[in-house]
């Protein structure tokens, strides 16, 4: 267990930061003053009153053989005797406040820590075979959050609603920045007549458009040589909101396994249109040795040379990528652990001393005064936001390009960022790198490990949320070395797309930006997750925000893992989140009430308009 207490000595990044990686992973029953909730109800009622972050629950089969863990499932699953539920908190004690809850006792305390075990009712801990953990009902209704008057933030009851009329479907505020890095069309291109290449993978020849489990988007194999495209190709063709991979392997190097981080972006729990499309940079022969198990994935580029030369990275727009991740699979060639990482370091701190032109007028408008750049049918006027929206401003500087480097070493850690004044012997969790989401490192794998060996249904939940929903089935079906194999559409494939996924949206425009000028984030946490069933899990925010720098400010972000329901917002923030495959807004009924009193006006024919 990772305990951290506050330090006036620390910058105050660094203490929000730190009190997030104190934040473990438990499970836990749920009381019986809880019994009788949704999902969201349960999740608000355990954040404001409880101070714990509900994500998921679990379910067992009849027989007790099989478990289901459903992560947010939305309204449309109760808790019940029997159900255990998924928390971050601090510690094991803390999250025993769930299972020591009482209404009668207190159900008005103000202050949470005086949660303890009363004498009111024997709690029942569920038995581990025979009964379901859940109760789901046959269909949603509009009154799903009606259940169980919600919790005010002063910790307060409301008076259930009545609501009226079907749940209203949310528009397009959250279609381009519901992913991480921002989803929306993420590819804007079009290719000069002189370079006839068709990056863009159309399913709609193949009625296959699925994998056999339906988890993940497929399309027919692909020749390898059909995805190859040369630097000069590369540079005439306008890339927006994709992902940039530098790989820094030989035809002898061992295989590193592209599969596993193509899978995530591949979930069928995204829209086709909002894949991200993923350009592979390295040696082809070693890709070679790949490609069988990524031809399945549509929407991948390879342009063979080196990560370290400026001209290939130039050529694949970096600039203008949502993502750099830089991939190393060969081994030191000395006894020096240091020298493991020095290629994926080279190619790092070489991206960052890269500079751009602006070239964002590119995407808008060319020389003759026309679209550029775009497919057939994707003009300004049928494809209004992508170019209001989608079409990503490339950056002037290689600083402020998102990157994500794979370290071998921990200690490593020290040479990626020249400006940072870390001490080398930091631990690597404390270290700049790491907490900006710029380095990733092998030896996360091992806390990982230790977790799932006091909680052996928290590598279930992990693997999830991180492969986007792999099955046994297809693991069973992978492990055959068959492959990937393309499935029909059925009502089974189709009813496995409805499932959450790890989000990232921004407060200074959309739904939620109301809350980006100084509110609290549990005003936030509970308006999210009663309007659109949201769960918001955590904070992506500039680490020069609250300090008093004011000339240079650092662009660099950190992570704040659940944060108190009192933290300021600040309108750059971004929030990390679960969100559902549908967005569907619930308005309370005043704002109804208003919606028909402004109908009837409207159609009033004594009416002056």
């Amino acid at each position: 267990m990772r305990s951290y207490k506050l330090s006036p000595d620390m910058p105050q990044w660094q203490n929000d930061y730190m009190r997030g990686t104190g934040m473990e992973m438990y499970t836990e029953c749920l009381s019986p003053a809880l019994h009788g909730l949704t999902f969201p109800e349960a999740a608000e009622a355990c954040f404001l009153k409880l101070k714990l972050l509900l994500i998921a629950v679990e379910s067992r089969a009849e027989d007790g053989s099989e478990s289901n863990i459903c992560i947010n499932p939305g309204p449309n699953v109760k808790i019940d005797a029997n159900t255990r539920g998924f928390f971050f908190a601090e510690s094991a004690d803390d999250v025993k406040r769930v299972l020591y809850y009482c209404k009668l006792c207190h159900g008005d305390a103000s202050d949470f820590k005086i949660v303890k075990k009363c004498r009111c009712k024997t709690i029942v801990t569920p038995k581990k075979t025979g009964l379901n953990h859940l109760c789901r009902q046959e269909k949603p209704s509009a009154s799903d959050h009606d259940y169980v008057p919600f919790l005010n933030l002063n910790g307060k009851k409301t008076s259930p609603q009545n609501r009226k009329g079907g749940p209203e479907r949310f528009g397009n505020s959250f279609s381009k920045s519901s992913s991480p890095a921002g989803a929306a069309p993420l590819v804007n291109y079009k290719s000069l007549n002189r370079w006839k290449v068709d990056i863009h993978t159309d399913p709609a020849s193949d009625p296959r458009k699925f994998d056999s489990t339906g988890m993940f988007h497929w399309c027919p194999a692909q020749a390898m040589s059909s995805s190859i495209i040369t630097r000069e190709q590369a540079a005439m063709t306008v890339l927006s909101n994709h992902v940039v991979v530098c790989l820094f392997a030989d035809s002898h190097s061992a295989v590193i396994g592209l599969r596993n981080l193509i899978m995530p972006l591949r979930a069928s729990n995204f829209e086709y249109d909002e894949l991200k499309h993923v350009l592979l940079v390295g040696d082809k022969e070693y890709i070679r040795k790949e490609w069988k198990s990524i031809c399945n994935f549509p929407k991948i580029s390879i342009l063979g040379g080196s990560p370290l030369n400026r001209a290939n990275l130039r050529a694949v727009h970096i600039n203008m990528c949502d993502m750099c991740v830089i991939l190393s699979a060969r081994n030191s060639s000395g006894d020096d652990s240091n020298l493991v990482d020095k290629e994926a370091i080279l190619c790092s701190l070489n991206i960052k001393a890269m500079a751009f032109d602006d070239t964002h007028g590119l995407l808008q408008t060319n020389a003759h005064g026309g679209p550029a750049f775009l497919p057939p049918g994707h003009g300004l006027a049928s494809q209004t936001p992508v170019t209001s929206k989608s079409a990503k401003c490339g950056v002037t500087s290689g600083n402020d390009i998102p990157m994500v480097t794979e370290l071998g070493n921990d200690a490593n850690v020290q040479f990626l960022d020249q400006d940072d004044d870390d001490d080398p012997d930091t631990e690597l969790y404390m270290t700049q790198p790491f907490a900006c989401g710029t380095a990733f490192a092998v030896s996360v794998l091992d806390s990982l490990m230790s977790t799932t060996y006091f909680n052996d249904n928290a590598l279930t939940l992990i693997r999830t949320l991180i492969t986007g929903g792999a099955t046994p089935e297809l693991e069973q079906i992978l492990a055959e070395g068959v492959g990937m194999r393309g499935g029909y559409v059925t009502p089974e494939s189709t009813a496995n797309r409805d499932r959450c996924r790890v989000a990232q949206i921004a407060l200074y425009e959309g739904p939620f930006a109301q809350f980006g000028d100084g509110r609290k984030y549990g005003e936030l946490f509970a308006y999210a997750l009663r309007t659109f069933g949201i769960l918001a899990i955590g904070l992506y925010r500039f680490r020069d925000s609250t300090s008093t720098i004011t000339l240079n400010p650092c662009a660099k972000r950190y992570v704040i893992t659940n944060p108190p329901d009192d933290l300021p917002l600040l309108s750059s923030d971004k929030v990390f989140c679960l969100r559902p495959f549908e967005i569907v807004e619930r308005q309370p009924p005043a704002q109804r009430k208003k919606r028909k009193r402004r109908g009837k006006n409207s159609n009033d024919p004594t009416g002056d308009g």
